[in-house]
């Protein structure tokens, strides 16, 4: 259905709840424009639906106006997931010409400082802002990403009321995934389950003020949870993710994930990669899925979770997904909740990407 396309690590934000590997990928090892296009093309081709342009920061490359027009050219929904720092008039003008559909925004926080201190730039929560009124001016519909953690969870109902002020058409409300620097802070970042509570109910009141007007998308931490989530949908099954030097992965984070060969798109096609590869074949569908799951009536829900995060807690990609009640690893979500530094400033402990 999807394909995600990582066109670089690049990003003038440090977040410490950040997904992307702790080794990130540097500029010159990147895809060039002519390969990204040739993907774009191939997946247009294999019956792909929404492209993501994402990062880091897909603003940071200069080609990014350029690989939006040829997706728009070949039909495919484009999404651009940015911060938002780098758009000014003349961006979002070449982004209108290219024929961007939409863009979803992310913001840190709702006051200026702590948005900037926790997205380690100044000034930035400004730039967001600004932003934001340029996307509602040029009449495409927004979203507005919030990333929740425990040095903001408490102002979740104050974020819905900037993004209803903000004329956003959707709101995500998006506890930090602990995956590359959001596991590595993990003990600073995990809510306490009272935030967790909080949180939940000010979503669940949004939503009933909202209506249809407003969109309120809410993902919990799964330390917190009884049932793992489905991840991406189920390993393989809707998206392709490109990572900036190229490598197919059914999820961004698949890469920490030990004896796997992910093929790169220079040297095999979305194609027989969708439809051949190991690595995409090995967790998907029922049969993909950890022997304990296969007849669960869930399996089809949540296909066994998250590999990833399985192999992180659990060291053992195939085990069941440690957020599930059933898992024989569940106590180690209670032992990451305990280990949780919640007395401790938050921002003394962040370790930056």
């Amino acid at each position: 259905m999807g394909l995600i396309a990582e066109l670089t690590h690049r990003c003038p934000l440090s977040c410490a709840y950040c997904s992307n590997p702790l080794e990130l990928e540097r500029a010159s090892a990147e895809l060039d424009t002519a390969t990204w296009l040739d993907v774009l093309d191939q997946a247009a081709a294999l019956g792909v639906l929404h492209v993501h342009f994402t990062g880091g920061e897909p603003m940071a490359r200069k080609d990014l106006t350029q690989l939006v027009r040829r997706a728009a050219e070949l039909q495919l929904y484009t999404n651009l997931i940015t911060s938002g720092v780098l758009l000014d008039d003349r961006a979002m003008d070449a982004l209108m010409a290219a024929g961007i559909d939409h863009i979803q925004l992310s913001l840190q926080d709702i006051e200026p400082e702590a948005g900037d201190r926790s997205g380690g730039l100044k000034g930035g929560h400004a730039k967001k802002l600004a932003a934001a009124e340029r996307i509602r001016a040029a009449g495409l519909p927004l979203t507005l990403n919030f990333v929740i953690h425990r040095g903001n969870a408490d102002r979740t109902a104050q974020m819905l009321d900037l993004g209803e002020a903000l004329g956003a058409t959707r709101i995500e409300i998006a506890h930090t995934q602990y995956y590359g620097w959001g596991l590595l802070n993990r003990a600073a970042l995990l809510p306490t389950f009272a935030q967790l509570e909080s949180a939940t109910a000010a979503v669940e009141a949004a939503r009933a003020r909202f209506g249809a007007r407003i969109a309120v998308d809410y993902v919990v931490p799964d330390y917190f949870a009884a049932r793992p989530k489905a991840c991406m949908g189920g390993w393989g099954r809707r998206f392709i993710n490109v990572s900036p030097s190229g490598k197919a992965l059914p999820c961004h984070a698949a890469e920490t994930l030990p004896g796997f060969a992910f093929p790169s798109v220079r040297e095999v096609s979305l194609a027989d990669i969708w439809t051949g590869a190991e690595a995409f074949q090995r967790f998907r569908g029922v049969e993909g899925a950890p022997e304990a799951c296969r007849s669960c009536e869930r399996v089809e829900i949540d296909w066994g979770g998250c590999r990833c995060q399985a192999f992180a807690l659990a060291g053992d990609a195939t085990r069941i997904d440690p957020a599930c009640a059933l898992s024989p690893d569940h106590a180690l979500m209670r032992q990451a909740i305990e280990a949780a530094d919640f007395d401790a400033p938050l921002t003394p402990r962040l370790i930056r990407r």
